[in-house]
């Protein structure tokens, strides 16, 4: 092909000199400011917003959906005074100087089944704990602190006014907003609903997540692997992951480096789905479809975003659909989903911008890290101390289970000895109740 133009190639090799080596997959293209972390955050908490529809339900299917509407409370709790022991209850005022007598009325009070009179002044009546005050009550004896005779008791002096009593609506007021939108139900809410005579609640519906595993490299654990071929861990990892957050998961599969196919995919999870994530491809080599696709409708949003592992990460909309790409390794894969999907995911479904809590804690590792980055570190606390994994390399996939848990080092440059204070964030503090 050069026969003849041998001088001119020549000069055009003699011309052609390699770029410096500099080993670092995070240095700065020419030109181009990669999106730190936090901003990269803030564009996701600004942009998002509710995506699922409402629906009532019974308390009994309430626990862990997010509410969707403000609760009033029908009735107050407590609806009535009562007593909070079983003992005997009077009048404060009809009480005199030094120890007390005084006549015991027939008949009780108990929870359920009120005492039927009112009780004169000087006078006491048994009560049950969680009985409706009888009228004329408003202090009421523990029994240890009584001795009971035929038709009186007697207790020394010194009981408070309004002792061992509770007072209508001290917990919560008829009309009183218990509970606010996008809250994720508890059993312990659930209790107070049905203490204040709510019986339906209504919710938002689930979020649906759709996940795709890109490359022609994968195959599923359990099938022979060819030559060149991994086992896909992605999809079981995510998938999981999802669930634990409370959405629902559509498996949409593995798909091929075929950018039709994953075309396709996309096109599918759009319609069944709320969000997407789809893992590998979203860097911008060759076979990267899933930026490539985003890119060329005009729906990619952010994508160098300054964090380790993960730095290719793709954010866009395809047909209205959010989509996360995340990168291909399972790590990076899980720290991305943790970090950015998240919260995101949070405010799809309803419960708002969702933010893990870290603790302040001693390291027990020594870390040197450079500037320009946020770096996430598996890590777990023993003795009360942060400890890491032996290594940082994206492809140990045993760090993900040896960690309990991620260490975040900040964008800044930073030199960690042992017992130096560090944030570390337990895996438990990214999912809901």
């Amino acid at each position: 092909m050069g026969l003849g133009h041998e001088d001119d190639l020549r000069r055009t090799a003699e011309g052609l000199k390699p770029p410096p080596l500099r080993d670092d997959c995070f240095a700065l293209p020419g030109g181009v400011d990669w999106t730190p972390a936090e901003q990269a955050l803030a564009l996701l908490r600004d942009r998002l917003h509710v995506v699922v529809g409402r629906e009532r339900v019974e308390l009994s299917d309430a626990r862990g959906r997010v509410l969707a509407a403000p609760v009033t409370a029908r009735r107050a709790n407590p609806p009535h005074p009562n007593t909070a022991v079983d003992g005997y209850g009077f009048a404060f005022d009809s009480l005199g100087e030094g120890d007390q007598t005084l006549p015991l009325l027939a008949g009780r009070a108990a929870a359920g089944v009120p005492y039927v009179g009112e009780v004169p002044p000087g006078h006491a009546v048994r009560v049950l704990t969680g009985a409706a005050l009888p009228k004329g009550v408003d202090t009421v004896i523990l029994q240890e602190d009584v001795s009971v005779g035929d038709s009186e008791i007697v207790f020394r002096a010194g009981i408070r006014p309004g002792a061992n009593t509770r007072r209508a609506g001290e917990d919560v007021g008829e009309g009183e907003t218990i509970l606010a939108p996008g809250r994720v139900l508890t059993p312990a809410d659930l209790a107070l609903c049905a203490a204040v005579g709510v019986a339906r609640l209504e919710v938002c519906l689930p979020l649906r997540v759709a996940i795709i595993s890109t490359g022609d490299e994968l195959v599923e654990a359990g099938q022979v692997p060819q030559a060149g071929k991994i086992f896909d861990a992605n999809r079981p990892m995510l998938s999981a992951l999802v669930r634990d957050f409370g959405y629902e998961v559509v498996d949409l599969g593995k798909v091929p480096d075929d950018r039709e196919t994953l075309r396709r995919a996309l096109d599918r999870g759009a319609t069944e789905a709320d969000v997407i994530l789809t893992s590998g491809g979203a860097s911008a080599g060759d076979e990267d479809h899933v930026s490539a696709l985003l890119n060329e409708t005009g729906a990619m949003a952010e994508w160098r975003i300054a964090i380790k592992p993960g730095r290719p990460l793709a954010l866009g909309v395809w047909r209205g659909t959010p989509v996360f790409g995340l990168p291909g390794n399972p790590v990076a894969a899980l720290v991305c989903a943790l970090v950015f999907a998240r919260p995101a995911m949070a405010c799809l479904s309803g419960s708002g911008w969702f933010e893990p809590q870290g603790f302040d804690v001693p390291a027990n590792f020594d870390k040197r890290k450079k500037p320009g980055r946020r770096e996430y570190l598996r890590a777990r606390m023993r003795e009360g101390r942060a400890e890491v994994f032996k290594s940082e390399g994206s492809g140990r996939i045993s760090g993900l289970s040896w960690a309990e848990g991620l260490v975040e080092l900040p964008d800044h440059a930073a030199e960690i000895k042992p017992g130096d204070s560090v944030r570390y964030i337990p895996f438990a503090s990214f999912l809901r109740g």
